[in-house]
C-alpha cells in the first residue's frame, strides 16, 4: 500500500497509534502529496490527540520512504546478510543502459552494502534551459535482498543553478541538536522550498556547500515568510517542472533522453511496445500545455514512424548544413537529434560560416536554429535554393487564394 501511494505521488503519511493496539491498518494511514498538507493534518490530529512525545495515542507524520524503513526494521526485514553481488552487477548494467555515470553507480553500491532498504540517489546536469536534477528511486524487495530501480524523476529548475558541490539547506533555529541548530539538506529546490514553507516557527532557507558558507535565500519568522532574496524570488514562487520516468530492468527513456524531454524537445525511440505486444517506433515529446495525469506527469505526444510522415534525413536534406556532406558526421548528427539533443551545425549566414544549435520539430517536419545566446534564427535563410523556391511558390499560392476569396461576392 505504501509503495502504491508513492507511485501516485503521495509521499507523506500521517497516522495515530492507539494504546489498545500498536499495529497499523490501512485505514489508519492518511496520505498527502505535499509536506505542508501533511503537517496541517498532523496539527489538526494533534489537537484531538497527543504529541509524539506523549504516551496515550501519539500522532506521527513520516515520509513514506522513512515509514517503509521503520516498518522493515521493526519486523526484522532489513538486510543484515551479505549483499547479493549478482543483483549489484545487474543494477550496474541497468544504470549503464540508462546512461547514468560512475558516481551514481558508486553511490548505489555504498547504499546497498549498508543494507539500506529503500534509498534515493541524485544526479545533476546543466541543460541549455537550466539546471536539471535527476532523482533515482531504489527499492528493496519484501521477499528477498534484491534491489530494484523502477523509476527516476527529472526536474528542470526555474532559476539560477547551484554551483559545484552546493546544495539547499533549511535550518530551524528553534530545533537544537547538541547545542546547534538542526540543518536539513536538499538536492532539489522544490523539496527545500516545500519543507521550508511547511515550518511553523522561525526558519532560514539557504544554499551553499555547508551552513558556514551559505547564501541566504529566504527567511521565516513566526510562520510567516518575510524575506526572499531577489534573484531567488522566481524559483521560490515556481521551482520548476518535473516528470517521473518509469523503467524496467534498464529499459525505458535514458537519462539523456529524459533531460531533453523535460526541456521541451522531442526524442526518438524504436523499441516501444503497444498494449497488444506489437513493437513500434515514434518521436516522443511531453505535452506541457495540457493537464498532468494521475501520476503528476505530463502526457506524452507521439509521432509514429513512418505513419506520421516525418523523415529526419529528408528534413535535414532541405538545409545547407556543412556536416551533411560527410557521411560519418551526418550519422552522428542523426543520432544526436534522435536523443533529443541540440547539436551544433555549420551553416552560412551573410557569406560567412557560423555555428548554430539545431533542434528538430517532428510535428512540423522542420528544424529550428538558435544562436549561442538562445535567440532563434529564421530557418529559411539556410534552405537549399530549390526548397526555398518551393517555399516562395507556396506562399504566393496562399496569398493569391486569400486575394481571390476577398474579391468573391
Amino acid at each position: 500500500m505504501l509503495e502504491d501511494a508513492q507511485d501516485v505521488g503521495m509521499n507523506y503519511v500521517v497516522f495515530e497509534m492507539w494504546p489498545c493496539e500498536r499495529s497499523l491498518h490501512p485505514a489508519d494511514l492518511d496520505f498527502f502529496d505535499t509536506l505542508g498538507d501533511a503537517l496541517d493534518h498532523w496539527e489538526r490530529k494533534v489537537d484531538l490527540g497527543s504529541l509524539p512525545a506523549e504516551v496515550d495515542h501519539p500522532v506521527y507524520y513520516r515520509h513514506v520512504d522513512q515509514l517503509l524503513i521503520d516498518m522493515k526494521e521493526a519486523n526484522g526485514l532489513t538486510n543484515d546478510k551479505e549483499m547479493n553481488y549478482n543483483n549489484l552487477e545487474n543494477l550496474k548494467e541497468e544504470l549503464s543502459k540508462l546512461g547514468f555515470g560512475k558516481k551514481v553507480t558508486e553511490d548505489m553500491q555504498k547504499q546497498m552494502e549498508k543494507g539500506v532498504s529503500d534509498f534515493q540517489l541524485h544526479d545533476r546536469v546543466q541543460g541549455n534551459k537550466g539546471q536539471v536534477d535527476l532523482t533515482l528511486h531504489f527499492r528493496q524487495s519484501g521477499q528477498s535482498e534484491n534491489y530494484y530501480l523502477n523509476k527516476f524523476e527529472v526536474s528542470l529548475l526555474n532559476g539560477k543553478p547551484l554551483g559545484e558541490g552546493e546544495k539547499y539547506m533549511v535550518v530551524n533555529p528553534d530545533i537544537q541538536k547538541e547545542g546547534k541548530p538542526l540543518v536539513r539538506s536538499f538536492e532539489r529546490a522544490a523539496d527545500a522550498i516545500e519543507f521550508f514553507k511547511g515550518q511553523n516557527g522561525n526558519a532560514v532557507l539557504a544554499s551553499g556547500k555547508d551552513w558556514a558558507h551559505k547564501t541566504e535565500l529566504a527567511r521565516m519568522e513566526n510562520g510567516n515568510t518575510n524575506y526572499v532574496e531577489k534573484d531567488f524570488n522566481r524559483t521560490f514562487r515556481n521551482p520548476g517542472i518535473s516528470q517521473t520516468v518509469f523503467v524496467e530492468r534498464g529499459k525505458g527513456f535514458t537519462s539523456e533522453q529524459a533531460v531533453n524531454l523535460i526541456q521541451g524537445r522531442a526524442v526518438f525511440r524504436d523499441d516501444l511496445i503497444k498494449l497488444g505486444g506489437e513493437p513500434y517506433a515514434a518521436w516522443n515529446k511531453l505535452d506541457m500545455d495540457s493537464q498532468k495525469d494521475k501520476y503528476h506527469n505530463f502526457q506524452m505526444l507521439q509521432y509514429h514512424v513512418p505513419t506520421f510522415g516525418f523523415d529526419l534525413k529528408e528534413t535535414l536534406g532541405k538545409f545547407n548544413i556543412k556536416e551533411l556532406a560527410d557521411e560519418k558526421k551526418m550519422e552522428a548528427l542523426v543520432k544526436s537529434f534522435e536523443q533529443g539533443n541540440r547539436p551544433l551545425v555549420t551553416v552560412v549566414k551573410d557569406g560567412q560560416e557560423v555555428k548554430l544549435f539545431a533542434e528538430v520539430q517532428p510535428r512540423y517536419s522542420q528544424l529550428n536554429f538558435f544562436r549561442e545566446d538562445g535567440r532563434s534564427e529564421k530557418r529559411e535563410q539556410f534552405l537549399k535554393p530549390e526548397f526555398l523556391q518551393d517555399l516562395k511558390l507556396n506562399k504566393d499560392k496562399g496569398l493569391g487564394k486569400v486575394q481571390e476569396q476577398g474579391m468573391s461576392v
